[in-house]
């Protein structure tokens, strides 16, 4: 049986070969470029969101993919089987975008998932880079020592769940963007911990976050 999850992570999966994010592909296909983002997979109700059928089509026009490509990536007892041969090996190069010009706006969209053309990229680990939605951060300045060195590079997973201790990036609607230990939060607030000893930690209400999402890796 087709389940909700699995048919958006075939859509990923078709995203990532393709070196593209889900914005990305949904732009290449004339689509909406929100139309895949993770935002759009649950209505305000709660209930599930379905990719239609022609927007589905339309993707794989926009690829090349046929519909049993597109089928090899919905999971077969609990793996996702992807034929040998029918595509290329998989892509290692994911969005790059410096602290300063992560502040400005249409890199990211609604649910802080790169969204824009205007992106770097960068080499990375198979491990970090198959992450649907996963982009890279320079680091520009000293701010984040002793962690974090100037042009260090942290990988960001937009959408994945955040716990107090884990290190984030969080962006405020002012256009603020910077790296913190989550040290607390709240249905109306926010409190992280700065990385360097010289700054102060912070706290927001959470109406004035636009996103905040988790780091996974840095290359250091």
């Amino acid at each position: 049986m087709l389940s909700h999850d699995a048919i958006w992570n075939a859509i990923d999966r078709l995203a990532e070969r393709h070196q593209l994010t889900p914005s990305g592909l949904a732009r290449r296909a004339g689509l909406d470029p929100t139309s895949f983002n993770r935002s759009k997979r649950l209505g305000p109700d709660g209930r599930l969101r379905w990719p239609s059928t022609e927007s589905i089509s339309k993707v794989l026009d926009a690829t090349g993919a046929t519909i049993d490509q597109f089928m090899s990536y919905l999971p077969a007892n609990g793996r996702s089987q992807i034929p040998d041969g029918n595509f290329p090996p998989q892509a290692s190069n994911i969005p790059l975008l410096g602290f300063a010009q992560a502040g400005a706006g249409g890199f990211f969209d609604d649910g802080g998932f790169p969204a824009s053309q205007g992106w770097d990229v960068v080499e990375f680990p198979a491990d970090p880079s198959r992450k649907a939605g996963v982009y890279a951060l320079e680091v520009q300045g000293e701010s984040m020592m002793p962690l974090y060195r100037d042009g260090d590079v942290l990988i960001v997973e937009p959408g994945a769940q955040v716990r107090r201790g884990d290190r984030v990036v969080l962006k405020t609607r002012e256009g603020e963007v910077m790296a913190k230990v989550l040290a607390r939060q709240s249905p109306k607030s926010v409190e992280v911990m700065s990385l360097n000893p010289e700054h102060p930690n912070r706290a927001f209400d959470l109406a004035d976050v636009e996103w905040m999402a988790r780091i996974i890796w840095a290359s250091q």
